[in-house]
């Protein structure tokens, strides 16, 4: 039963993987063919679209009564895109942060990550503290409209056009519009249905383990939600967008706190194990290092970057050890 287990989740995972990448590519042409500025596609389209594991998994999870796989998953991802995926592409080529926005961005993730604290220093995320981070991130989602729209120079237009390229590749004019949004849908099937096998194959498998739901949410099922930026961003670094690639986590876990946690608090509230605490402290402090590393626009060098995967790496084995 448990290898069945093992099975299905490897095989949800890969669903999420290709789901989120359908979603991302299909949103982000239909985003440019109806006039969005590439910036904005690449650090919103891009980087919310590769959370939709995250809230796929956080809502099902949460409806199935397994509120601390939900909670889990948020802080397990965040930790696993800041220490992972910025960490290593940092190990891999230094990152400097030019565009104005993606520092705006870095200044939001930090506040995101301060109300995530506030609102779970008690373990309980209500509807009204649900609807509060909901109602933050539209304004945050204005605010980033509205500032693309203001900073719309030759330079910046060019860098953005290249970072959506590398992302998403180049723009088909003439692509079949039915093409894109049959593979919208697809693509959201994908994450759906992948989502919720994730969820109940990984609270089977922390039975099976004798470890807490906590610890699978925070771990396990994190590293399967977050797939999709590792694949976006290692595809960025590739081609030399490393910005961009900073930028799109960055924008995950913004959407991950104020999107995924608020708006999953608001169909079901929710309790989080009192194991939580420490995750969100070692969220917290890494939140703090890159917020002030990437704002300032100040490399993010490959030391800082070996600092940030190590410290997540220590957290999962301490947290796996003491389940």
């Amino acid at each position: 039963m448990v290898l069945v287990d093992v099975a299905v989740f490897a095989l949800s995972a890969g669903a999420l993987w290709i789901g989120a990448k359908w979603v991302v590519e299909a949103a982000a042409t239909l985003a440019a063919r109806a006039g969005v500025s590439p910036l904005v596609i690449g650090l919103t389209v891009v980087a919310f679209g590769t959370s939709a594991p995250e809230f796929a998994v956080t809502i099902d999870a949460a409806l199935a009564g397994e509120s601390d796989v939900s909670v889990g998953n948020v802080v397990g991802s965040n930790l696993f895109n800041l220490g992972v995926v910025l960490g290593g592409i940092a190990l891999v080529a230094p990152i400097r942060v030019d565009e104005p926005l993606v520092r705006r961005d870095a200044v939001a993730m930090g506040v995101a990550t301060a109300l995530a604290l506030v609102v779970l220093a008690n373990l309980w995320v209500s509807r009204l503290e649900g609807a509060l981070l909901s109602a933050v991130l539209l304004v945050y989602l204005t605010g980033l409209a509205l500032d693309a729209r203001r900073s719309a120079s030759d330079r910046t237009e060019g860098s953005a056009s290249t970072a959506a390229d590398a992302l998403v590749g180049p723009t088909r004019p003439q692509a079949d519009r039915v093409r894109e949004l049959l593979a919208l849908a697809v693509g959201l099937g994908l994450v759906v249905g992948g989502g919720h096998l994730l969820v109940a194959t990984a609270s089977d498998l922390a039975r099976a383990a004798g470890v807490s739901p906590w610890v699978v949410g925070v771990t396990v099922v994190a590293f399967g939600t977050s797939l999709p930026e590792v694949a976006t961003s290692v595809a960025a670094v590739r081609t030399g967008a490393v910005a961009i690639a900073a930028g799109n986590v960055v924008g995950s876990n913004v959407f991950n706190l104020l999107g995924v946690l608020g708006i999953t608090a608001v169909v079901q509230p929710l309790a989080a194990d009192s194991a939580a605490l420490a995750g969100l402290v070692v969220l917290g402090g890494l939140t703090a290092i890159t917020t002030v590393t990437l704002a300032s626009g100040r490399r993010l060098n490959r030391l800082e970057g070996a600092l940030l995967a190590g410290v997540v790496l220590g957290y999962w084995v301490v947290t796996v050890g003491g389940a």
